[in-house]
């Protein structure tokens, strides 16, 4: 999609097919809505009257107004002026851009940027917009006919903000960042969309790769079963080793475009680790039947670890990341994890497995102890690794699980910032009791109660020699019913957060 920006002063010259201003719910007009106002003689304050409140996310479309050159006029909602925040403009943003899909147009232009929002720049409000337009016009269609690929296929190709001449600059920025986490959270969805016998382990590795021809500045390595044996990754293959499929362990690294790794008085690099469990069946402790076929979606970790890395890629990143991925099937056979087993982990901690469905942090902790290597400045785990998250937190938060306050407040705050939020969860020692066995030197599960903590307690066993956090996303990863699909998140904070902490 192109995106640019539009400083022109005669608003109502404009010529698009569809020109969106915002509106208060106390009917309260932005300058741009003023300005369209007089040049078509009071026809959005009769549509205030009689048709449009204002409510937040909501649209109304004016066609052909007298002495306005857009061909629709799209009266946004912004909710009330006093609470009009950072999140209530992404939501206007998203509201615009959902109406053009939904028209057929082919461009659109939105002046809501140049609205004053207390808790958010004009470069931040541009990326809102960018983001919005750029997710929505994904559509899943590779393992569609032809026919059905183009069937209801998003027109829309040019995206405008309008804004004031003197800030082209930092907007254009906005523009550059917004496209670039959409195009992110489009390639985590489209992973994450895939079926099973499509995006399987190799088929992850085979994407790394592609990103790394893509980009300059991604180089891509993936390990097979017998250099992770070679690595003692015991716990991981341990979860491996019930399926046909064979595992990968993807390495995919950005280096900033110096050319040079970090080195002593360099930023030690950021480490992302991303559970890549293709499809899990629960192994011998077999999930029911019922939506089974959602768990395609158990390696959003692993696509939003990837999604992230293009993203850092596109914007030329000035820090180094890398990218972690263990990837697998969970599947009950011969040769499957059985309840009891102990396996030994790459860290030489012995786990007793207790649940073969608690797969995830079995990949996930080898994974850990191998980031252990780039002497990270932080690691930061990505899975969807417990239904009891879900239960806590529903699917409006991801957890958010570390001992570092410096760590999860900047993950927090990168959440608000992206609309994109997470919320901490307890993470104390007194839960790891839980996690006692008397044949190991832990079990992989701590029983029902605090499920989503004693999951995250187990992982900290693995993470002792750096700042580390771990956002759990099974709540947010995906939706179920009929809009299911994959969200894309958290690409949107995993940004915020580099981008901040590549200043």
């Amino acid at each position: 999609m192109e995106f640019s920006t539009q400083t022109t002063a005669s608003l109502h010259q404009l010529k698009t097919a569809a020109l969106a201003i915002g509106i208060f719910a106390d009917g309260a007009l932005s300058p741009a809505a003023e300005t369209i106002d007089r040049a078509s003689n009071g026809a959005v304050s009769a549509a205030l009257k009689t048709e449009f409140k204002g409510k937040a996310g909501s649209h109304l479309a004016l066609h052909n107004l007298p002495g306005v050159s857009a061909v629709r006029v799209i009266l946004i909602g912004l909710g009330n002026q006093e609470s009009y925040t950072a999140a209530a403009h992404t939501k206007a943003e998203q509201a615009f851009a959902k109406y053009c899909v939904g028209a057929n147009l082919s461009e659109g232009t939105s002046t809501l940027a140049a609205i004053d929002c207390p808790d958010s720049s004009l470069r931040a409000r541009a990326r809102s917009a960018a983001c919005a337009a750029g997710v929505s016009v994904y559509r899943y269609s590779a393992t569609l006919s032809k026919d059905k690929e183009k069937d209801g296929a998003p027109k829309l190709k040019k995206f405008t903000v309008w804004i004031p001449r003197t800030q082209a600059t930092q907007v254009q920025n906005g523009l550059r960042e917004g496209r670039a986490i959409a195009n992110g959270m489009n390639l985590t969805r489209e992973l994450g969309d895939l079926p099973p016998n499509v995006c399987t382990p190799t088929y992850l590795g085979a994407t790394a790769k592609k990103l790394a021809k893509e980009f300059k500045s991604l180089k891509a390595e993936v390990l097979n079963a017998k250099q992770i044996e070679a690595l003692k990754m015991g716990s991981f293959l341990s979860v491996a080793r019930g399926s046909y499929e064979p595992p990968a362990f993807i390495v995919l690294r950005h280096t900033p475009a110096t050319g040079k790794p970090a080195s002593k008085g360099d930023k030690a690099p950021i480490v992302l680790v991303g559970k890549g469990i293709t499809f899990d069946a629960g192994g011998i402790s077999l999930k029911p039947a019922a939506n089974m076929d959602e768990m395609k979606y158990d390696m959003c970790g692993a696509a939003s670890v990837l999604g992230t890395l293009r993203a850092v890629a596109e914007l030329e990143l000035g820090r180094e990341v890398i990218g972690l991925i263990p990837a697998c099937e969970n599947l009950p056979s011969g040769r499957a994890n059985k309840p009891g087993d102990v396996v030994t982990s790459m860290s030489g901690q012995t786990i007793e497995i207790l649940n073969t469905d608690a797969e995830g942090r079995l990949v996930l902790c080898d994974a850990l102890t191998y980031a252990e290597r780039f002497k990270p400045a932080a690691v930061i785990d990505i899975a969807t690794l417990t239904g009891a998250c879900v239960v806590a937190l529903g699917h409006v938060n991801t957890g958010l699980f570390s001992k570092s306050d410096e760590l999860a407040d900047s993950l927090l705050k990168a959440g608000r910032e992206a609309n994109d939020t997470a919320w901490r969860m307890p993470l104390e020692d007194a839960y790891q009791e839980q996690l006692h066995s008397n044949f190991a030197d832990m079990a992989n599960i701590g029983g029902m109660p605090g499920g989503s903590v004693t999951a995250a307690c187990f992982l900290s066993r693995f993470t002792k020699n750096y700042p580390w956090a771990h956002l759990d996303i099974a709540g947010t990863a995906w939706r179920s019913g009929k809009d299911k699909g994959a969200s894309g998140r958290p690409v949107p904070l995993l940004v915020h957060y580099l981008l901040a902490q590549a200043g």
